[in-house]
């Protein structure tokens, strides 16, 4: 079983990648088949199917076979932990500039200001 930090590892590795964020944009309009996800790109078929199982290890696509054809879906809630960190790296800084919005919007202006 994979713990918290290499679920996010393996997740951050396979969004590293152009082609593969890509093919999860597509994914966003619904399944695709192998051959339609490699169609915009300049790679061969067994190429693309490598980038789909890095995003499939990672728990971000999934797939299903009938037949010859083997199509891909993006996984509900599949990004969840990768933003779910990025909102906790935000949190601290967000904080502060609330604070510093707060500070300013009750200060009061000095006699240099006027």
């Amino acid at each position: 079983m994979l713990n918290h930090a290499d679920r996010l590892d393996r997740m951050f590795h396979a969004l590293g990648d152009a082609s593969r964020r890509g093919m999860v944009e597509r994914l966003r309009r619904g399944p695709a088949s192998v051959s339609e996800l490699a169609r915009p790109f300049a790679m061969s078929l067994p190429a693309v199917v490598q980038h789909l199982a890095v995003l499939e290890r990672a728990g971000v696509v999934a797939s299903h076979k009938v037949g010859r054809v083997r199509t891909y879906q993006l996984v509900p809630d599949g990004l969840v932990p990768a933003n779910h960190w990025i909102v906790q790296q935000r949190l601290p800084q967000e904080k502060q500039l609330d604070r510093l919005g707060d500070h300013l919007a009750t200060s009061t202006p000095t006699d240099k200001e006027h």
